[in-house]
């Protein structure tokens, strides 16, 4: 008998692969089957989604560390993980659309005053509202890890520790940014049934969000306060350098657009 993941040659009774640790399926796929898995992954008390949420906070080095040494039963798929938080922030969306659309009708007296500005008379993107935006809030979530992922590991880099390549700290900001997402999504929903208004309660997630991340960063290299500390604010200058970068490049190709649509 094959594992049906990575080939390798199994014994009968096995019911793990030693290899790849995927679990051996020697049945048919029926109904009573998939209603056992989902049960396993999401509903039972001892399920990988509750395990895996919970860990993330209690020792998320035993999450993130076990994933990339190969520890990967115990708790679910980073990328599945990263996907069912993309799920969660789809329902916030739905959500604030259908029932909260109030919440979203925020206009500060800054972006009005840049609005109103000369300069940015022909910039396409004025047009576009904080509601658009939300549509496109999963690829937003998706764009954003492989930049954060390249923060942490310049910033790592750059200051000796590299124990971890660029794909090991892909894996840690996905871990981070699916808990995020999770996070951020449910309390979003909460808050919002107390009327409070949506950007409102993204500058409230805000900071804990950046203390998590200086948390998970501590447990998963083991450096102590002031280690974690000053590669952590290494980190957050290359990443604020990234996106300013980035920031410039849109508004430059605005500009570009804007200039060549009116010739």
């Amino acid at each position: 008998m094959d594992c049906k993941n990575c080939n390798k040659t199994l014994n009968n009774n096995q019911c793990y692969c030693d290899d790849c640790g995927a679990k051996v399926i020697q049945n048919r796929l029926t109904p009573k089957i998939l209603a056992a898995q989902v049960n396993e992954q999401f509903i039972s008390i001892d399920n990988k989604f509750l395990r895996t949420f919970i860990d993330l906070f209690k020792k998320p080095e035993a999450v993130i560390d076990g994933y990339i040494h190969g520890t990967r039963k115990k708790y679910i798929d980073v990328l599945q993980y990263f996907a069912i938080s993309l799920t969660l922030a789809g329902i916030q969306v739905f959500l604030m659309k259908t029932f909260f659309k109030e919440a979203l009708e925020f206009s500060p007296e800054i972006l009005q005053a840049i609005e109103s500005s000369p300069s940015q008379k022909n910039n396409p993107f004025l047009n576009g509202s904080f509601d658009d935006a939300t549509k496109y809030q999963g690829i937003i979530y998706i764009l954003t890890v492989p930049f954060s992922a390249l923060a942490t590991w310049l910033g790592y880099y750059f200051l000796g520790e590299r124990s971890y390549n660029f794909t090991e700290h892909l894996v840690l900001n996905l871990y981070y940014s699916a808990q995020i997402i999770i996070i951020t999504a449910v309390f979003s929903i909460i808050f919002l049934l107390f009327g409070l208004n949506y950007l409102i309660v993204s500058t409230l997630i805000t900071l804990p969000t950046f203390i998590y991340l200086f948390y998970v960063l501590k447990r998963v290299f083991k450096d102590s306060f002031w280690e974690t500390f000053a590669r952590f604010l290494f980190v957050m200058v290359i990443y604020i350098g990234v996106f300013f970068i980035i920031g410039i490049l849109i508004v430059l190709a605005g500009i570009i657009f804007g200039i060549t649509s009116h010739k």
